[in-house]
């Protein structure tokens, strides 16, 4: 992969996430539930690479 395709979508993710994390605090979601969501979707990830 070249190096400005893996920056731009480096870049790409970051905003995402800046954007995912913007959203939620726009609509009052707790941290601790967006802190649950990734800690499951990290376990979940996790799990299903061990098959």
């Amino acid at each position: 992969m070249p190096l400005t395709h893996f920056l731009t979508l480096l870049g790409f993710v970051i905003i995402a996430a800046g954007a995912t994390l913007a959203l939620a605090f726009w609509a009052h979601v707790p941290v601790l539930a967006i802190s649950f969501a990734a800690l499951a979707g990290s376990l979940f990830i996790g799990i299903r690479q061990w098959r």
